[in-house]
């Protein structure tokens, strides 16, 4: 395949490509990152000269496609990785898997439900003063001030109770981590 040739399925491709990737990613960013690494991936092809490709818009599709997949695998991979960040960190993973493309097919599906199923049986194994606040937190959105003034427990406390609760939520998600990657 000629270079213009390739200029020119870059100059066709890139929209429709982009408003895919978009659709499966939050970041502009990433989407763009992986647009690029796309034709990169084709450039790299059309240097092979053995290996020819039939159908482009499908090539680049199914490229794109399984870039995003690994895009989320990495994503989850480094979370568990980094487990002494910040405590919101496993909180915003556990967000970002829930999140992530509903469209990904039955083992994404699967993925989800078993990591609500750990949640909810985390959260029952908790105080329920911890249990409550991570939700009030987490899935309501309540500030810990709202909550500090409608309750009368102090900030501090309810604090420690989240960090607790996520201390907790951290171990249990680390441990269904491990035991999806080592079963094959």
């Amino acid at each position: 395949m000629p270079q213009s040739n390739i200029e020119n399925i870059v100059v066709r491709y890139s929209p429709p490509l982009l408003n895919f990737i978009r659709s499966q990613v939050k970041s502009h960013e990433d989407a763009k990152d992986i647009l690029q690494d796309v034709f990169y991936r084709l450039a790299r092809v059309n240097d092979d000269k053995e290996y020819k490709i039939d159908n482009v818009s499908s090539w680049l599709f199914r490229v794109a496609h399984n870039l995003v997949r690994n895009f989320w695998r990495k994503k989850r991979e480094l979370s568990f990785s980094s487990l002494s960040d910040a405590e919101d960190d496993i909180c915003d993973d556990i967000a970002q898997t829930l999140a992530c493309p509903i469209d990904e097919g039955p083992e994404a599906a699967y993925f989800r439900k078993l990591i609500w199923e750990e949640l909810d049986n985390a959260l029952a194994e908790l105080p329920s003063e911890q249990s409550e606040i991570f939700c009030l937190t987490m899935f309501d959105g309540v500030p810990v001030k709202d909550i500090s003034s409608i309750t009368g427990v102090p900030v501090a406390t309810l604090l420690s109770r989240k960090h607790y609760a996520v201390k907790h939520l951290r171990k249990r998600f680390q441990e269904l981590y491990y035991a999806l990657i080592t079963k094959e």
